[in-house]
């Protein structure tokens, strides 16, 4: 009698430890990721083509939304998020210079390139010395700027092969007499209702619905000023990082990018299948 209750007390911890084990078995199937992002392009491109490759791998995402580069940066490392797609390569670099941090990217996505603005003109023609152009007050996407004008012709830049150090005073030639304004990233678009000239990241131009095809003119925008989806060093080894990687290699996210007519103009990271 003895025997038949031990049996059937050990095949219902048996069963009990199988159910606990199945639901945990589910639990690690789902993990929740963590993504952050500024304002711009790059969490619809998240949503329309990464999500649904993920989700198919058992994934639940969240998704955070910063104001600033700086504070999605700083969740990255503290491990309040697990990746944040929001800077290109040359900016990521300066930020774990300037804070001692290791943040890494570990794919490209399609960036919008920064481009050249106006409310108040139609044309580059018949310009008036002393006309205002805003600029991102970091040097980093300063010197962005920079070069734009100088494609223009309007001046001159000395060669600066360290981006944290550029300033306006890298300005060595104005030929047009124009006056810098410089602001932080975020006030391109409004700086248009003052500013004759605004050059703006094109993600924040996408933001406040400003087209690409509008610009006067885009910057030729070389791979180091492609944004990156980023994630702690040490962890960019781990499943969830690579199955990102894999989402945004995937057809399924390709495929979206290019069905939408919102992306023409966007520069492609060089995975992207030829056409």
């Amino acid at each position: 009698m003895q025997t038949g209750l031990t049996k059937s007390l050990a095949i219902l911890a048996l069963s009990c430890l199988a159910l606990i084990g199945n639901h945990a078995a589910a639990a690690a199937q789902k993990p929740e990721l963590r993504v952050g992002f500024v304002p711009g392009p790059y969490i619809d491109e998240f949503k329309i083509g990464v999500q649904p490759e993920l989700e198919k791998k058992g994934y639940k995402i969240r998704y955070y939304e910063f104001s600033t580069g700086l504070e999605a940066n700083s969740a990255v490392f503290k491990g309040d998020i697990d990746a944040n797609v929001m800077q290109h390569s040359v900016f990521l670099k300066s930020y774990n210079d300037r804070n001692k941090t290791d943040l890494v990217g570990i794919v490209q996505v399609p960036t919008p390139p920064m481009g050249l603005y106006s409310k108040k003109h139609r044309s580059l023609d018949g310009l008036k010395k002393g006309f205002t152009v805003a600029v991102p007050n970091d040097p980093v996407n300063l010197q962005r700027a920079l070069w734009i004008l100088q494609r223009l012709g309007w001046i001159r830049i000395k060669e600066n092969a360290n981006p944290v150090d550029v300033t306006e005073l890298d300005v060595i030639e104005n030929k047009v007499g124009l006056k810098l304004v410089l602001l932080e990233n975020a006030q391109g678009p409004r700086a248009l209702d003052d500013a004759d000239f605004a050059a703006i990241q094109g993600n924040f131009a996408i933001f406040a619905k400003l087209k690409l095809s509008e610009a006067f003119i885009l910057e030729d925008m070389t791979p180091s000023y492609i944004n990156v989806l980023a994630v702690k060093k040490t962890r960019q080894s781990e499943q969830y990082a690579r199955d990102i990687v894999d989402a945004y290699h995937s057809d399924t996210f390709q495929n979206a990018i290019r069905a939408d007519r919102f992306y023409d103009g966007f520069r492609l990271p060089d995975y992207f299948k030829a056409r």
